[in-house]
């Protein structure tokens, strides 16, 4: 098939979606409107277009001290994102610190938490005080209680780096909150950029509308924000990142705040546009993914990205039976995972796709089809906190069964694929050697000396038969 173009399609991740819902009427009348600067003229930056389109080896990427870099290398993250839109309504901290136990034995080896720092919206994706950490969620001390439950049962503590825009404390220039008096930080309007109501220089990114956002390229914010990103660390406990709105600010700074502060882990959010033909997801997306690897490039190979490309293709694969999108034109998977493994992490689902904002939904009825593709195939996936806490026992179980036997098939994030079977029926692969997979109701098993290790609706898992050494018996 050939690459149609794109669409704006409205059940794509447009920008517009992709913005968290909040109370308007509040955030208004803290922000106020947002005033374009005439004399605001884009600075010459680097366009997806003019990076050259290829793929490197992970040998060939460039190389780092950084800690984080070995356990890339390792590549056998499992993540859990433990939170939903709604998770500020319930004394968050407390009651997440009661379930880490339950998930440490599942195998998650890394939980992601919402937004820790003040917000002027509960949730914690308009933040004002990052170094207040008394919010919706709990207090301080309930906080770093909890980070420390989670590293005592040898899981990362992962922080919702919310760095791209900031609510101020005082109006200024065109009478927004755009100045920062009275808190750490108490940065003035050269602090936001001219597009956004500041007197910074452009924005480096795609622009959060409804927030003043941060002028990046100004070099006093840069070392504010490097020395609080150390002080989560130190201080508070974490030892990953996730950076939201990635797209806001250029992956340099990116590169530049992980260099600087060491985190063990760091993942963005890229959350781009796919390619579609009016309303119809387009098979082709190798630009979509493109511009993902792109990103992890400019931010040096430090940061791994969600793999939204994954997500829209095995969305549309399991419900409309299509499992062909599944095999990309050279016969790899269809998202970064088939480009850049080691630096992809996948999922089916977030607070933004799914929960109570359903901006870009899994379909339900397939959501375990998912899991038994991301948690079975290379990229480090992630598990979405609804569906392993709050969609009953046997997905809960099921989710289990997958997890521990990725773990004990030792498959990683740049575990081998070989698609054995991509059309209207089934998908089959095999990872590793060790692994064999079926998505669909088409039939098709991996023959003799396999054994199946976990099937459900439409899906089934089968390990290789390990014979003890001189005792495999002939076919």
């Amino acid at each position: 098939m050939e690459d149609r173009g794109e669409s704006t399609d409205e059940g794509d991740p447009k920008q517009h979606q992709q913005q968290p819902t909040f109370n308007e009427s509040e955030v208004d009348n803290q922000v106020g409107a947002i005033v374009v600067k005439a004399d605001c003229v884009a600075v010459d930056e680097e366009k997806v277009e003019d990076i050259p389109q290829v793929m490197m080896e992970d040998s060939q990427k460039p190389s780092s001290n950084v800690t984080g870099q070995e356990v890339i290398k390792v590549g056998k993250e499992i993540l859990l994102q433990a939170f939903n839109w709604e998770s500020q309504k319930h004394h968050w901290w407390k009651t997440l610190e009661t379930k880490i136990p339950q998930i440490a034995a599942a195998g998650f080896t890394a939980i992601w938490l919402p937004p820790s720092s003040d917000s002027l919206a509960r949730e914690g994706y308009l933040p004002k005080d990052l170094y207040s950490l008394n919010t919706a969620y709990g207090s301080e001390s309930e906080l770093k209680l909890l980070i420390k439950t989670i590293k005592d049962n040898n899981m990362k503590a992962m922080a919702d780096i919310v760095i791209n825009h900031r609510i101020g404390s005082t109006k200024g220039v065109g009478g927004i909150y755009n100045r920062y008096d009275g808190m750490p930080m108490p940065w003035d309007e050269h602090a936001v950029t001219c597009d956004t109501g500041g007197l910074g220089n452009p924005s480096t990114g795609e622009i959060f509308h409804g927030a003043p956002n941060v002028d990046h390229t100004q070099e006093f914010v840069r070392n504010d924000l490097k020395e609080w990103l150390r002080w989560l660390i130190k201080d508070v406990g974490y030892n990953s990142f996730r950076f939201d709105f990635a797209k806001g600010y250029s992956a340099k700074f990116v590169k530049e705040y992980i260099a600087a502060s060491d985190p063990i882990f760091s993942v963005g959010e890229f959350w781009d546009t796919c390619n579609y033909h009016d309303s119809s997801l387009d098979y082709n997306q190798d630009k979509h993914r493109q511009r993902t690897i792109n990103w992890i490039d400019n931010a040096g190979g430090l940061a791994c990205a969600f793999d939204f490309t994954t997500k829209a293709v095995l969305q549309e694969a399991c419900r409309a039976g299509e499992w062909w999108r599944l095999r990309d034109p050279k016969g790899k998977p269809s998202g970064v995972v088939g480009m850049w493994p080691s630096r992809a992490v996948t999922f089916v689902e977030n607070h933004d796709t799914g929960s109570t904002q359903g901006h870009w939904p899994f379909p339900s009825e397939h959501i375990l089809k998912g899991y038994a593709y991301i948690l079975t195939h290379p990229g480090q996936p992630t598990v979405f906190y609804d569906h392993f806490f709050d969609w009953g026992e046997n997905i809960r179980n099921a989710i289990i069964d997958l997890i521990q036997i990725r773990k004990k098939n030792g498959v990683h994030s740049r575990s081998s694929v070989r698609i054995l079977e991509a059309n209207d029926s089934v998908y089959a692969a095999s990872i590793d050697g060790r692994l064999s997979v079926k998505l669909g109701d088409g039939n098709w098993d991996p023959g003799w000396g396999w054994n199946v290790a976990t099937s459900g609706p439409s899906y089934a898992v089968w390990e290789r038969h390990m014979w003890p050494e001189g005792e495999q018996p002939k076919k």
